[in-house]
């Protein structure tokens, strides 16, 4: 008899009856408009330089292409404009949350078109740094939700376009020296 009704309750687990199984499939259901990304850059400069070139975010447009625009809100905070390859930009608010140059660290908090964070960490690399980007956003734009199934390659690809760009972009910006005042 012991037997018979483990077999029942296993049935039940296997067929999706119980509440533990519908929690679990709502964990695991896929979010399509969830991303996580990681680059790795290796520039070949001093890590206080590359630090001080990724902390100057209102100068990323003279020299990564896809930043078509920063703004200024406050001392903490911007708002973006940025366009790699696919037809659309993406606008958003970006509010520094931590500024650690002892640590190599810079981290912002991102609302508008995508909501979420993105972390520069850094770390000396003999003569050169190791530039470590992390990101983790949900898409809000809706016409990029709408997409997301279909598109999600497209977006994924659209995105190592743009850090690549960002990669020699920085590299070369850091070669010429630091940015001019007008």
């Amino acid at each position: 008899m012991g037997v018979s009704g483990a077999g029942h309750a296993g049935a039940r687990r296997v067929l999706g009856g119980g509440t533990a199984d519908r929690q679990t499939r709502g964990m695991t259901r896929k979010d399509w408009t969830h991303y996580r990304f990681r680059s790795l850059w290796s520039i070949a400069a001093p890590l206080d330089d590359v630090y001080e070139a990724l902390a100057d975010a209102e100068h990323y447009p003279e020299w990564w292409p896809q930043v078509r625009e920063v703004t200024p809100i406050d001392e903490r905070t911007g708002l973006l404009r940025i366009r790699s390859v696919l037809p659309y930009d993406l606008v958003l608010t970006a509010r520094e949350t931590r500024r650690d140059p002892a640590a190599g660290v810079l981290e912002i908090a991102m609302t508008g078109d995508v909501d979420g964070w993105a972390r520069w960490t850094l770390t000396s690399d003999g003569p050169a740094t190791r530039a470590m980007y992390d990101q983790e956003v949900r898409v809000t734009k809706p016409l990029l939700r709408r997409l997301a199934v279909p598109g999600r390659p497209a977006f994924r690809a659209n995105h190592a376009l743009m850090m690549r760009a960002g990669r020699r972009g920085l590299a070369g910006r850091l070669r010429r020296g630091p940015a001019r005042e007008p």
